[in-house]
């Protein structure tokens, strides 16, 4: 076991949420062990599903300069991100990120996410976007939130589906998965729908 001294990535950077199972907080350079070790753990449970990985893509210098550029796209105001820590006993699980946001007109935002091998199919990501999104029509003040997924995926596929996501369409050669262009299915998710959804699951006073 690692025991860590807490410093955030930025000061700026602050935002912790919650849900029945987690701490979702910011990344900090602390966090490095914890993650190399899940990421190494969860290599080809990953690597179908994400960008080629660098041959340094694990090591310290690669995550701090990971952890410098969120905290900057933070302070921007273009992009937030969370790690998933399960209240128990203090795991790392995974990552959530809301980036690409774009103000004025559009008021819109990209979510993303990942998790460890061995967190998978428990509920726990489910749980995490749920907090997200709540934070990104709440707190960011988003009209829209967008997703996509290869057409493969069906894990995050019902994930999307089940927090109330509507596929939009196909987006062909959409982004370079595992060192090839893939297709991706599109997905959006409307602030206003998103309430109505909520207000439908309330008990009744």
């Amino acid at each position: 076991m690692f025991a860590f001294l807490r410093k955030p990535a930025s000061r700026q950077q602050s935002a912790v949420l919650e849900s029945a199972r987690l701490l979702l907080r910011p990344p900090a350079i602390d966090d490095w062990p914890q993650w190399a070790r899940l990421r190494h753990e969860s290599r080809e449970f990953l690597q179908p599903w994400e960008p080629t990985w660098p041959r340094n893509a694990l090591t310290r210098g690669a995550f701090t300069r990971r952890i410098k550029l969120q905290a900057r796209d933070h302070e921007a105001g273009t992009a937030y991100g969370w790690f998933l820590v399960r209240r128990d006993d203090d795991a790392l699980m995974g990552g959530v990120t809301v980036s690409d946001i774009r103000r004025g007109v559009a008021s819109s935002g990209t979510l993303g996410y990942w998790i460890g091998r061995s967190y998978a199919r428990q509920g726990y990501m489910s749980e995490a976007v749920g907090a997200v999104i709540g934070h990104a029509f709440d707190r960011f003040g988003l009209h829209r939130l967008e997703a996509a997924c290869l057409p493969a995926n069906e894990a995050s596929r019902r994930l999307l589906v089940s927090r109330g996501f509507s596929l939009e369409g196909i987006a062909r050669s959409y982004l370079k998965i595992n060192g090839d262009w893939r297709d991706h299915l599109l997905f959006s998710l409307i602030e206003s729908e998103w309430r109505s959804c909520n207000r439908s699951h309330e008990p009744e006073r």
